[in-house]
């Protein structure tokens, strides 16, 4: 099932989703008519991994991490499917990256890996926009409109063996499945929530394979993970 979130005049509306269509309550949104499709969660941190496929090791000359490494975006770095990226003014090479995203369901603290599969609400996808020539992690990925989220949730995929793209104006930058991440989703799930409550649309991300090149101003991305869906945006 997919479950999607409209942004109509009266405000976002969640439902179900199904070719073009969002019914919530009884009610159905067309998207492009009643409103575009908006951030398929709200989330009050997206957490983020990063080394976790060893193609991007080996590009970016990184030994292989003891444990998962990870950074923070926050709520302000979200934008939906189909809204403009904005090239940020600081900085002149800007890059991408096309990751698999868990929604977390419900309030939860230090959960197994097993216990992991049963806080997911679904899955989505999300465009890491990272300034490289900024220092520092923070500097260079949490900023406005760098976490490009959606379109909607799959509730119903395994998210251990998905086949994944992105292009760049139609021309294929990256190309992986998810079997060759370093570590699976729902081990990520359990290390981080160690050290993190999450709240209830809170996203997790798990890594990009790698990702040459960068992105201008007219670009645009597009983003596809098997059953999942196609995140697409425009860099403006």
């Amino acid at each position: 099932m997919r479950l999607a979130r409209i942004g109509t005049g009266d405000g976002v509306v969640a439902g179900e989703y199904d070719e073009g269509v969002v019914e919530s309550d009884g009610e159905r949104y067309v998207v492009g008519e009643d409103g575009p499709l908006a951030p398929p969660c709200d989330p009050s941190a997206l957490y983020c991994i990063g080394r976790n496929y060893a193609e991007t090791l080996a590009q970016k000359g990184y030994e292989r991490p003891e444990q998962p490494t990870f950074f923070i975006k926050p709520p302000a770095s979200v934008i939906p499917h189909g809204a403009p990226i904005p090239y940020p003014t600081f900085s002149a090479e800007v890059t991408y990256a096309g990751e698999l995203v868990a929604v977390i369901d419900e309030r939860c603290h230090d959960v197994s890996p097993e216990e992991a599969e049963d806080v997911v609400r679904g899955f989505t996808i999300m465009n890491d926009v990272d300034a490289l020539d900024q220092p520092g992690l923070t500097s260079r990925k949490a900023f406005d409109g760098s976490g490009p989220l959606g379109p909607w949730l799959e509730t119903d995929v395994d998210p251990r063996n998905l086949d994944m793209y992105t292009e760049i104006n139609g021309e294929r930058r990256q190309e992986a499945n998810t079997e060759l991440m370093l570590w699976g989703p729902y081990e990520l799930i359990s290390f981080l929530s160690e050290r993190f409550t999450f709240r209830p649309g809170d996203a997790i991300t798990f890594g990009s394979p790698g990702n040459p090149g960068t992105i201008d101003p007219g670009d645009e991305v597009e983003i596809w993970y098997e059953g999942v869906g196609t995140l697409r945006n425009t860099v403006e």
